[in-house]
């Protein structure tokens, strides 16, 4: 099984502004058929549903077995996946070796 595909998000702000480029950028990156996705998210500073809107796009569009790890989440990120009770969909983990045993598992 190859390893998942790393996305590091260099925006500190995942919104309205930039979202639309970023989905962009991501839906690019798995029309290739990967369906498992390492999402580093530690120079994200804020997100809002626009930001959100694209991490389920991404999630939908690699399909029912479709997979995706956030690594670096911020305090204020992590609260909102966590509002938006999106952590359980994504694997919110600690370090990018536990993201890829998660999505290797």
């Amino acid at each position: 099984m190859s390893d998942p595909i790393l996305i590091h998000v260099e925006h500190p702000r995942l919104d309205a502004a930039v979202a639309p480029g970023f989905k962009d950028e991501v839906t690019t990156r798995v029309e290739q058929g990967e369906r498992r996705v390492l999402l580093d998210l530690t120079a994200v500073q804020f997100m809002d549903s626009t930001g959100l809107g694209v991490l389920v796009s991404l999630l939908k569009r690699m399909g029912g077995d479709g997979r995706i790890a956030v690594v670096g989440a911020g305090p204020a990120v992590l609260k909102l996946l966590q509002l938006t009770r999106l952590d359980t969909l994504f694997a919110i983990c600690g370090s990018e070796d536990e993201a890829r045993d998660v999505l290797r598992g």
